[in-house]
């Protein structure tokens, strides 16, 4: 485990950004500071599971998180070389209104050369339809941070049978609460519980 990935497991708020400033001062890649950070996210996923964290120290890594990638997205759009490689349509499912997640996979995708439609957080089931409708995107993403959303995300897959859409996209559901078993519930295509995981997901659908 890296000194980083440990100092967000512990919540050690100001030798994270310390870490993180050495760490882009070195020109260390964003994308392996991300990924180190996205590690550290899930080991505090792990500590909320097993009852040793509460909602508390949840939610202030997610605090945490929100002031690394200030930080960090700078770096990362400047990363890009501007010509898309496809496009994907993400968005953090109704009832969620957590975006750390999703916003980390956003300013990956974009990185790595993906235009992104970015529909924000508390997305309906219908918004989710009728972006998949209107555009040529062959990739949603819908995350959450909430287990209570797995019947949200169900619902989103179902929507895009009953509007014969289902075959037009992969669905990939996000977050440290997925599992192989969320996927199968829910009927999506992947999952992933780490934001490098989706984006080689989606270089994969698009044959990069």
């Amino acid at each position: 485990m890296s000194k980083l990935v440990d100092a967000i497991r512990e919540l050690e708020e100001n030798l994270v950004y310390k870490i993180v400033d050495e760490e882009i001062e070195k020109g260390v890649s964003p994308v392996d500071i991300v990924e180190d950070c996205n590690k550290g996210l899930v080991e505090v996923g792990n500590l909320f599971a097993s009852g040793e964290y509460f909602l508390t120290e949840l939610m202030f890594s997610v605090e945490i998180m929100e002031v690394v990638m200030e930080k960090i997205k700078p770096l990362l759009t400047a990363s890009g070389d501007g010509v898309s490689k496809g496009k994907v349509i993400i968005g953090t499912v109704e009832g969620d209104i957590h975006d750390v997640g999703k916003n980390i996979v956003v300013s990956l995708l974009r990185s790595h050369g993906f235009e992104v439609i970015d529909l924000g957080i508390d997305v309906s089931v219908q918004k989710f339809v009728d972006a998949v409708r209107e555009s040529d995107a062959k990739i949603l993403g819908l995350s959450a941070l909430l287990n209570t959303t797995y019947p949200v995300m169900k619902n989103v897959v179902d929507a895009l049978k009953e509007a014969g859409l289902r075959d037009k996209v992969k669905v990939i559901i996000g977050g440290t609460i997925t599992s192989e078993q969320v996927k199968d519930h829910t009927g999506a295509d992947e999952f992933a519980t780490q934001a490098m995981k989706g984006i080689e997901y989606c270089n994969k659908i698009y044959g990069h």
